[in-house]
């Protein structure tokens, strides 16, 4: 029995995937407009970037056209700039995340620096904007001299 002779496979055939089509040309759009935010809301993710074009499917053309009236409305305040994450941390005092630092140690959470001038406590340089100067002590009388 003779062996049949290996093939290599080409990296481009192992990885080919089905082209996505474009939301444009899917839906015959020919020109962009900027004011148009909910077709512009589809080409940004959920951080307000700009999505990719093989995650859109659009041609380098259409990519530059939508790119350019995202950037448009947003100065235009009809799209945002950014959008607002909120992540929640645990309220467990492990400090996992700190990899092999561990907790502070003995220096506590503001470390050696000390208390912070915005949260209304006095500044322990004595910060010339954040001290507030002492009143002046009220002048006294002089006391009469008795002569003898």
């Amino acid at each position: 029995m003779a062996k049949k002779p290996m093939r290599a496979k080409n990296k481009n055939e192992t990885r080919r995937t089905k082209k996505k089509v474009s939301v444009l040309t899917a839906e015959k759009i020919d020109y962009i407009d900027y004011k148009d935010v909910n077709l512009l809301k589809r080409f940004v993710s959920d951080r307000a970037k700009v999505r990719a074009r093989r995650v859109t499917g659009n041609d380098t053309q259409q990519q530059a056209e939508v790119a350019r009236a995202i950037k448009n409305a947003r100065e235009m305040a009809l799209l945002p700039y950014t959008t607002r994450v909120t992540t929640q941390r645990s309220n467990r005092g492990d400090r996992g995340d700190r990899g092999d630092r561990g907790d502070r140690g003995d220096r506590g959470d503001r470390g050696d620096r000390g208390p912070r001038p915005d949260r209304g406590e006095s500044s322990p340089r004595g910060d010339a904007d954040t001290a507030e100067a002492p009143a002046p002590a009220p002048a006294e009388a002089p006391a009469p001299v008795e002569e003898v």
